[in-house]
């Protein structure tokens, strides 16, 4: 089985190709059978998901499967050169379909006060900070400003969060008039020149950035002090004298038309983000983030904004608790089932859209009316090449060849108590444009299917295995087919510990396993469970003996299996 979702892959494939394609920013919407999918359910999928996509453009369809592909599928995909369905596990909603709000990355150099204004901009608590190639760095939010404006007295700080003089220039709208405007202010601290010269000498240390007025004399002594950097306020003219001794000491000079209190209100709004970030233990989701998943994980941490990144690890955009209310569900089509216990995981969060099938009614539920097509017939493509009749759309070779492989499959040849009339028509004239002939194909798929002696026990019994809701009562029933009566007889042998040792693992009060002879036409059925030797015998009055019964002319899950569990279970609850 495959671990990794491919659908996902392919989905974000898609959406980087179609930017700006309206052909390819359709919704997406999955067709798809049951879990451990037999040959009915996977060219279902197939051949649904292409007749919906020649008669629909609102939606683009996409055939996937949610269980491993059996011998007898691969060989009907390879011999109609047709790709498999994409694996998907779980159809659970995904952070890719929330509504994710497209936050701009900020480089970590920009000045506080220029990520404030970004803020009230776009209406928002939290900027990401990212570097070149778009990967998260850190996150800034409105309290972290806020900290830093409030609570920070340390008048070294500006110099200790290494602020560029370009933020210093762009804070104060201000001019450099002597120093390098892409240098630092990494060393002193910051003070204000509100005294004479001689009191002056008693504070400003070297590297020091004083600010002060138009004075010459405080201009002198700051930079005589070795102050690293002096801020003319009111826009003062500084003289030649000034600049020459400046350089001559390496301060910089910066004039701004701002007085002494406005500039000392902002300087601290010069500091870069990167100072104040957060870098560390940053809670990130990707896009292919089940909700289910992260909403536990956002319940838990008291942030307002979380940054997503996609599968490459690039940042995305932000989203918030809020965002969860409104989040897509996924689309979904039905195809050969219609029972929780057998579809995809979590497909109850998915929008159900169609249901296609050909099986009981079972216990699914939906939020609101969907089309449901549902016919006594013996396989599900056979009511799929009536849809294609109805709406006249024509029949490719490649997909006719997979319907009929289906009919074929599931009616066992046509001998099958489920088949109909219906069910052999639809096969006869699918044959017929698919350029086959039913017997013979019919005997090198059955034969592909049934060479199952270099698959473990697990394969084997997963290849075809549903789970049953009978009132109270769970009920797992398996099954496989062969021409071969010693192939069968060689698979119970394997099968039978295996069985014994599974059934503990499953939530399930009893466990079935058909091993069904074509040729026969007969089943051998393994039984484990309390109770399922009594069910057995209610059902088809034959002696279970050593976990076995022989059932002859039984060799339909769907329609004698079942219907007569069912009859039984019905007797023995009236007893």
């Amino acid at each position: 089985m495959e671990n990794k979702d491919k659908f996902l892959e392919i989905e974000e494939k898609k959406d980087e190709a179609g930017l700006g394609n309206p052909e390819e920013l359709k919704r997406t919407v999955c067709v798809i059978g049951h879990k451990n999918p037999d040959t009915d359910s996977i060219c279902a999928a197939i051949s649904y998901a292409y007749l919906k996509n020649s008669k629909e453009r609102g939606f683009h369809y996409v055939p996937v499967r949610a269980g491993q592909i059996s011998a007898e599928t691969q060989y009907v995909l390879e011999h109609f050169q047709v790709e498999p369905p994409v694996f998907l596990d779980n159809i659970g909603t995904r952070v890719k379909d929330m509504a994710i709000r497209q936050v701009p990355g900020v480089r970590s150099n920009i000045s506080l006060k220029n990520a404030w204004n970004l803020m009230m901009t776009q209406n928002v608590f939290t900027l990401p900070i990212t570097n070149e190639e778009n990967q998260l760095k850190g996150l800034i939010t409105v309290n972290d400003i806020a900290k830093s404006y409030m609570e920070e007295y340390d008048s070294a700080i500006v110099s200790v969060a290494k602020t560029p003089y370009r933020n210093i220039l762009e804070t104060l709208d201000a001019e450099m008039v002597v120093g390098d405007e892409e240098g630092y202010f990494d060393q002193g601290k910051v003070v204000i020149a509100a005294a004479n010269p001689d009191v002056m000498e008693n504070y400003i240390e070297e590297h020091d950035m004083v600010i002060l007025g138009n004075r010459y004399e405080s201009q002198l002594c700051a930079i005589e002090m070795q102050a690293g950097c002096i801020v003319v306020c009111l826009g003062a003219p500084v003289s030649r004298t000034i600049q020459r001794l400046a350089r001559d000491r390496n301060c910089s000079i910066i004039v701004t038309p701002l007085d002494t209190y406005a500039v000392a209100r902002l300087i601290n709004q010069s500091m870069p983000v990167d100072f104040f970030m957060r870098k560390e233990s940053l809670q990130t989701f990707r896009l292919g983030d089940y909700t289910e998943i992260i909403r536990d994980v956002m319940s838990k941490k008291r942030y307002r904004d979380f940054p997503i990144l996609d599968q490459a690890g690039k940042y995305v955009g932000m989203i918030s608790r809020r965002n969860l209310l409104g989040v897509r569900k996924r689309g979904l089509i039905l195809v050969d089932h219609n029972e929780v216990s057998q579809a995809v995981d979590n497909v109850l969060d998915a929008e159900i859209m169609e249901i296609i099938d050909h099986h009981r009614l079972g216990s699914l539920e939906t939020m609101s009316p969907v089309y449901f097509r549902n016919q006594p017939v013996g396989c599900t493509c056979t009511i799929i090449y009536q849809v294609y009749q109805e709406q006249g759309v024509e029949i490719p070779p490649k997909i006719a060849g997979l319907m009929c492989s289906a009919i074929i499959s599931d009616t066992l040849l046509f001998r099958s108590p489920t088949c109909t009339p219906m069910d052999i028509n639809a096969a006869q004239n699918l044959a017929q444009i698919a350029q086959i002939e039913c017997d013979s194909y019919a005997r090198s798929m059955f034969a592909a299917g049934s060479d199952l002696g270099s698959r473990t026990p697990e394969e084997i019994f997963y290849q075809d295995f549903k789970k049953f809701e009978f009132g109270d009562w769970n009920i797992g029933i398996g099954q496989i087919t062969s021409m071969s009566m010693e192939e069968l007889e060689t698979i119970k042998q394997r099968l039978m510990p295996y069985m014994e040792k599974v059934f503990a693992e499953h939530d399930t009060d009893m466990m079935f396993f058909m091993l069904t002879d074509i040729i026969e036409e007969s089943t051998e059925l393994l039984c484990y469970g309390k109770g399922a030797d009594e069910l057995v015998e209610e059902a088809f009055h034959q002696k279970v003996t050593n976990n076995c019964a022989p059932l002859p002319g039984v060799v339909s899950r769907k329609k004698q299996l079942v219907p007569s569990f069912m009859a039984a279970i019905n007797r023995m609850s009236e007893v």
